[in-house]
């Protein structure tokens, strides 16, 4: 895959104090991928995120999203992002349709157009026959679909997702990963995908890249790591990074 560069990073780094969270990282992916990090908890993934939405700042380096600095102009970069967090914040006391014509309503989306939008989302993310229940009845699989349903709904250019399958059983981890697949494949989006779970992460990730202690260790195409030492080539490697920062 050959497009145009949507994120890039140049010794991005992130320190509390005398931890370094995230080290010098140098990252490129290009427009309508798939990229997945992959790494234990605590190897730097979701900082990374939170540095590339605007959520928290880099202590040193720099980052670029659609061309535009996640420090320098947080609205921008948000306005053009879709950002799944591991644990999303929706009012439990609201139906999802409510909660999506809310959401709608505060992202400037007409009322008309939104509706529209919103009917697609659901239906997409099988959440149409249950869109008048309120969320505090949703299982985490549901509220992790409908999360993605407000990334549709806002149609943005980039989606950064934070362990999406995490918590989930093996069914419902399945229909994350086979939606976030038709995102890319039919909406163009580009996908930064943060996990733990590498059998996920094959599957559906054009390139991955594995972080080690703040660290990016090992970055390659998952159909080279695969050609080069056949089907465990990757978890191989995984393991090898894995046991390493349990140590």
């Amino acid at each position: 895959m050959a497009g145009r560069t949507v994120i890039e990073t140049r010794g991005l780094t992130k320190r509390y104090g005398s931890q370094v969270a995230v080290d010098h990282l140098d990252l490129t992916v290009e427009e309508g991928e798939i990229f997945g990090f992959l790494g234990p908890n605590g190897a730097g993934k979701t900082t990374t995120l939170l540095m590339l939405v605007g959520l928290t700042e880099p202590s040193a380096g720099q980052a670029r999203v659609l061309g535009w600095d996640p420090r320098r102009d947080p609205i921008r970069v948000k306005r053009e992002v879709g950002y799944l967090q591991e644990n999303m914040g929706f009012y439990r006391d609201m139906k999802s349709r409510e909660m999506l014509r809310f959401i709608g309503e505060l992202n400037g989306i007409p009322a008309r157009e939104a509706d529209r939008r919103i009917e697609a989302a659901l239906e997409l993310v099988a959440l149409a026959g249950d869109a008048d229940k309120t969320i505090g009845n949703y299982s985490r699989g549901m509220r992790q679909r409908l999360g993605l349903a407000e990334i549709l709904l806002r149609d943005p250019k980039i989606v950064f997702l934070d362990e999406p399958t995490l918590g989930l059983d093996p069914e419902g981890a399945n229909r994350i990963i086979e939606l976030i697949d038709r995102m890319c494949r039919d909406k163009g989006m580009t996908v930064l995908l943060s996990s733990h779970d590498l059998y996920k992460v094959q599957r559906i990730c054009h390139r991955v890249g594995i972080m080690a202690q703040g660290k990016m260790v090992v970055e390659a195409r998952t159909s080279e790591l695969a050609a080069g030492g056949g089907s465990m080539a990757l978890e191989d490697l995984y393991l090898e990074y894995f046991q390493e920062e349990r140590s």
